[in-house]
């Protein structure tokens, strides 16, 4: 819980090809690059498709449910900004749809677990985590 004297998380640094990305959370919605030539989905944003090199992409919406390829708990943290929170877990995702994504668990699950978006609200942005789906 941030205080005063612990502010929370610092907001990310976005760029042209991040902000839509930032956008769309904020709006408690998920969306990824596309590209326009191969059509796969890719995390994080970039100017072009890292598989085909081709400039233009589109957004698609997407449900953020997934199942977890893999997962590490940090337990000292890079940035004192999050030393208050450790030990915490980050997933990496296999989404349905296409695409694969890292972001940070709201609960610790194990590998294949499925899981589904929680988006957590911190002053002015939002932070995409994954929790597991009850018995899966």
């Amino acid at each position: 819980m941030p205080t005063p004297e612990r502010p929370g998380p610092p907001p990310p640094n976005t760029d042209v090809d991040s902000e839509p990305h930032w956008a769309n959370l904020r709006a408690h919605r998920l969306a990824l690059q596309a590209c326009a030539a191969c059509d796969r989905r890719r995390f994080p944003p970039t100017p072009a498709c890292p598989y085909c090199a081709h400039p233009e992409s589109r957004w698609e919406d997407a449900p953020g449910t997934g199942t977890v390829y893999s997962s590490i708990t940090v337990h000292r943290t890079l940035d004192p900004a999050f030393a208050a929170e450790v030990p915490y877990s980050v997933a990496t995702v296999d989404l349905d749809g296409g695409g694969r994504m890292i972001a940070r668990m709201a609960d610790g699950v194990p590998l294949d677990a499925r899981v589904v978006p929680h988006f957590v609200d911190h002053e002015g942005w939002t932070e995409l985590r994954f929790t597991g789906v009850v018995g899966s």
